[in-house]
């Protein structure tokens, strides 16, 4: 079934146009990287080069354009998702979309693909014979280093099709956030919106105080465009409203950050550009640049600085408050105002896609919360544990140390990271979809917008990058020139370090190797 376009995509269409127009020069890369694969005469491979490239497009323009896509695909998914669970988050009575109405039930991707030509996946599925003979020499060439493992399962039967060390629990880098993604949508639930509020303590009239409640969102912004996360202003907006119905325009202002536990200082260490101090309250990740991914310089007390920056946002609105302190809110205290973060699936797809750390560690924190774990650095690790235990996941030598995948002391096998994206594409499981549907695009989107030049795996490779001095690893997903769906992963690991851009050519070549072989 297609679901009709919808006529949120219709008011999006010429922003999408635009987006389009944009990528012109990567689409004609990608052009030149499948090339090959449209000239030869045979009609499978026609059919698989028309897919390639029609895969280019869609998943340039659904990726730039948010949720819409030509058929409402996302959406759908999207509602059908929200509709399976109805306990575990905050909003998983409400139906999301653009209408009240039940949600539609989301195309498949075969109906996409037929569509351009030809019939997909009815041949037999790779072999491991064969895989073994294209993959094996690549996986010997000496820039992965002195460690490496490999699974690929074929994602509509969930079998292993291929494996080399596959059981050995290698240091996964930011692979180790699809494990987190997955996770946290299954303890908190895919619509699960993470609520920053404020609360008025009981007291003298003449000494009202305001406590700053923080839920661990760490998409919170203080910046004028919101651009649809959480605002604090809009916060602020709401909490001087609530004041002044109540005759209230002076106020002590507090900030309570208690939700959290242990360390808030990532093993990594303070001074460093990757991650901000792990707490339930900042804005902007803690930085103090302008970026909303990749490396910055972080404020030393995140905390303290969202909220001396709601306090002037109070002032700004005609309450008068002096500088906030640390305290508790207690269970006396009556509600003012509350903003919601993006649902958890929308923060799932921008960790994936930017691999944001910040983010990571905050849903494995979120994990322990619906878990009922402590909610810090070791509570994390064993909710993150629990849940995947829950949905039957080989977890044999495997460690969680942090959400984020920075600390070394994490190990993951080639298994469960192919097992982790099996279970994510299982119709059983739609919550589950953002761990796919936030993998970067060879070639077009985040951590893979600059990889994968002229390689033939350009935009059908989706995959989740891992990088750290010594250590590479690739998970993701591929469509071969049969049709077939597959999940796989590649870890390396070697010390003394490997080049780092011979090493990541070597496992795209393994992915983009795998786009290009039917093998079977």
């Amino acid at each position: 079934m297609v679901v009709p376009e919808l006529k949120a995509w219709r008011a999006a269409r010429p922003r999408v146009v635009r987006i389009a127009r944009s990528v012109r020069p990567q689409l004609l890369r990608a052009v030149g990287a499948v090339k090959p694969l449209v000239t030869r005469p045979s009609t499978v491979q026609f059919t698989a080069g028309s897919a390639t490239l029609g895969l280019v497009v869609a998943a340039t323009v659904v990726t730039a354009a948010g949720p819409w896509d030509s058929t409402g695909q996302r959406t759908a998914e999207r509602d059908w998702a929200a509709s399976q669970g109805r306990a575990g988050g905050a909003d998983h009575g409400h139906v999301s979309g653009t209408s009240g109405k039940a949600p539609a039930p989301a195309p498949s991707a075969a109906s996409v693909l037929t569509g351009l030509g030809g019939s997909v996946g009815a041949g037999p599925s790779p072999t491991e014979k064969a895989l073994a003979d294209v993959l094996g020499p690549l996986l010997d060439n000496a820039a992965l280093g002195s460690e490496r493992a490999a699974a690929v399962v074929d994602l509509a039967t969930g079998k292993r099709l291929y494996g080399k060390g596959a059981d050995d629990a290698l240091t996964p880098a930011s692979t180790t956030k699809i494990a987190t993604a997955v996770a946290a949508l299954t303890a908190a639930g895919a619509d699960h919106r993470i609520a920053t509020r404020t609360v008025l303590e009981p007291g003298a009239p003449d000494k009202q105080e305001v406590v700053l409640v923080g839920g661990g969102d760490p998409t919170l912004t203080a910046r004028e465009d919101a651009e649809g996360n959480a605002s604090l202003r809009t916060l602020a907006d709401k909490t001087a409203r609530a004041l002044k119905d109540r005759k209230t325009d002076e106020v002590t202002l507090s900030y309570d950050t208690s939700l959290y536990e242990g360390p808030d200082v990532h093993p990594i260490g303070l001074d460093n550009t990757n991650v901000a101090r792990v707490t339930a309250l900042m804005a902007d990740e803690g930085r103090l640049d302008d970026t909303s991914s990749g490396t910055a310089k972080r404020s030393e007390e995140p905390a303290a600085d969202a909220a001396k920056k709601f306090a002037g946002l109070l002032n700004d609105r005609g309450i008068k408050t002096a500088d906030p302190v640390p305290a508790k809110a207690t269970d006396r205290a009556k509600a003012l105002a509350t903003v919601k973060s993006p649902p958890l699936s929308a923060l799932v797809e921008r960790m994936l896609t930017n691999s944001d750390n910040d983010i990571a560690e905050a849903l494995a924190r979120q994990t322990a919360v619906a878990a009922d774990e402590p909610a810090s650095f070791k509570g994390g690790g064993t909710a993150i544990r629990e849940q995947l235990k829950k949905l039957g996941l080989p977890l044999k030598g495997v460690e969680f140390a942090d959400g984020s995948g920075l600390d070394r002391a994490d190990k993951l096998t080639a298994d469960l990271l192919t097992a982790l994206l099996a279970k994510a594409a299982d119709p059983a499981h739609p919550e589950l979809r953002a761990a796919l549907t936030g993998l970067p695009v060879a070639g077009f989107t985040g951590t893979l917008s600059t990889r994968y030049a002229g390689q033939p795996g350009t935009g059908l490779v989706r995959a989740k990058t891992g990088t750290l001095t010594g250590v590479h690893t690739l998970a993701g997903t591929v469509v071969d020139t049969d049709g077939h769906l597959l999940a796989f992963a590649f870890l390396t690991a070697s010390d003394p370090p490997t080049e780092p851009t011979a090493t990541q050519k070597g496992l795209d070549a393994l992915a983009s190797t795998l786009a290009t072989c039917g093998c079977n």
